[in-house]
């Protein structure tokens, strides 16, 4: 008896977040460890499928490096980065398709479904949803690797209005059809700030945003999320995330989640509890 009486005492802790939120859309990005591990997984589907099922309107950008890496390993293709973006040339953009597209998304749809959601995959060519450029960094040509030039979001809402769960792969359309391979946090803040969505969360390997002393930082403002990044306290892959989180908040989204995506139940315990998880920015 005592477990049910705390499983009820749960529901009443997430009500006022329920009601809060109900009707508002939230963006995640998925990627890392969430997208590896099989319970992870089933956790991540099963958050979306409550998350719709009470009301929000969940969005889903999914990443897929380590994926494609393989994949190219496979065909004895060698990867080039700069600044941690990969160097795309067509052969390249050839097989990021195959798999963002191809697989990845499939996958997480699938998995979606099976646990009684309504997803439908896209790419960012898809309706025109994501209008790329190319990119250089520091002078150099990344060949296919783009940027997002604009965002229409006319399929996302057409979808979310019919209770469909969009899931989203980051490659986006240039001039002429060209295809682009998008960072998915990049394309996630576009997408949340088009949407004007609550929340746009965003999945990672780690424990939130620390401090210098390696302490989760909760919350911060902008103005102290700028700061982490101008005194170097914010390295490596950590720095091109709170950008996008900073962008977001700035194009009119109400606040943007660091979780770590290695807990289960990630995104329900960021939204639905009193404590969350991770680091929020930019509340309001």
């Amino acid at each position: 008896m005592k477990k049910e009486i705390a499983k009820i005492k749960t529901l009443f802790e997430a009500l006022p977040y329920i009601q809060k939120f109900s009707n508002k859309t939230v963006v995640i990005k998925y990627g890392g460890n969430a997208m590896v591990e099989e319970n992870l997984k089933k956790s991540f589907a099963r958050d979306v499928v409550l998350m719709k099922s009470v009301g929000l309107n969940p969005v889903v950008v999914h990443g897929g490096g380590p994926q494609i890496g393989a994949m190219l390993d496979k065909i004895g293709k060698k990867s080039e980065f700069v600044d941690g973006i990969r160097v795309t040339d067509d052969e390249t953009m050839d097989v990021v398709e195959m798999v963002l597209v191809g697989r990845v998304n499939k996958e997480i749809v699938g998995l979606i479904n099976h646990y009684g959601g309504n997803a439908v995959g896209l790419g960012g060519k898809d309706g025109g949803l994501v209008k790329a450029k190319p990119m250089k960094i520091r002078g150099k040509k990344m060949g296919c690797a783009g940027t997002v030039e604009s965002i229409d979001p006319s399929v996302i809402n057409l979808l979310d209005s019919s209770d469909f769960i969009p899931v989203i792969a980051p490659v986006g359309a240039g001039e002429g059809g060209a295809s682009f391979n998008i960072n998915a946090d990049t394309v996630a803040g576009r997408v949340a700030a088009a949407l004007n969505a609550e929340k746009l969360i965003l999945l990672t390997d780690v424990e939130g945003v620390l401090d210098k002393k390696k302490k989760l930082l909760s919350t911060l403002t902008l103005a102290q999320a700028k700061k982490l990044i101008t005194t170097k306290v914010a390295k490596g892959g950590m720095i091109p995330k709170l950008k996008c989180c900073i962008e977001t908040i700035k194009g009119g989204v109400g606040a943007a989640h660091i979780i770590d995506g290695r807990v289960e139940h990630a995104v329900l315990l960021e939204i639905f509890t009193d404590k969350g998880i991770g680091t929020a920015i930019g509340l309001k």
